[in-house]
């Protein structure tokens, strides 16, 4: 069966069509009276919210969620909502081979990639190369961007091990989301 049409990068288009959606039914008035009443759900909603934050095709539903929720505790919230996150970007970690894997095997063969890899490996020296990896996978992990590239960086890139991952998932989905409930 031949397709109608064909993108190098389906993955992240769907993603970039998911953001738009998101933004599109979070402005209407009725669905932020929705999420207003699952907020009766307390805790347990901020939880579910957390687990879909870390992945790239719901991050974007679960800050229309944070956005629009109104929690008593914003430091619970914010615990909890980072304890979902780190569930998530554990089984992320297993699971990344076999996710995303195939298309960034795609972009590390572009150009723009192998133009960054040679400036970056010819001005970064050793140590501070890892030590930026960590950064700017730290960055996307707290951020509402999928988790899947900051662990596919931290996976790949770096040798680092689960227990370690996992107190920084942990502590940077909590600042990203208690950010977002700050909004």
């Amino acid at each position: 069966m031949k397709r109608l049409f064909k993108f190098k990068y389906p993955k992240i288009l769907t993603y970039i069509i998911t953001i738009a959606l998101a933004y599109i039914i979070f402005k209407n008035p009725n669905v932020n009276s929705f999420v207003s009443h699952l907020g009766k759900l307390s805790y347990l909603g901020v939880f579910i919210a957390g687990i879909l934050f870390a992945f790239g095709f719901t991050a974007p539903f679960s800050v229309g969620f944070f956005i629009t929720l109104n929690p008593s505790n914003i430091l619970l919230a914010g615990v909890l909502g980072g304890f979902g996150a780190l569930l998530s970007d554990l089984f992320i970690f297993k699971l990344i081979r076999f996710s995303f894997m195939d298309e960034f095997k795609i972009l590390e063969k572009t150009k723009l990639y192998k133009e960054i890899y040679r400036i970056a490996h010819k001005t970064i020296h050793g140590k501070i190369k890892i030590y930026l990896t960590y950064v700017f996978a730290g960055i996307i992990i707290a951020s509402p961007l999928p988790d899947e590239f900051g662990v596919a960086m931290l996976a790949g890139l770096t040798k680092i091990k689960p227990n370690i991952l996992a107190i920084l998932s942990f502590l940077l989905n909590t600042i990203g989301i208690l950010i977002i409930l700050l909004i």
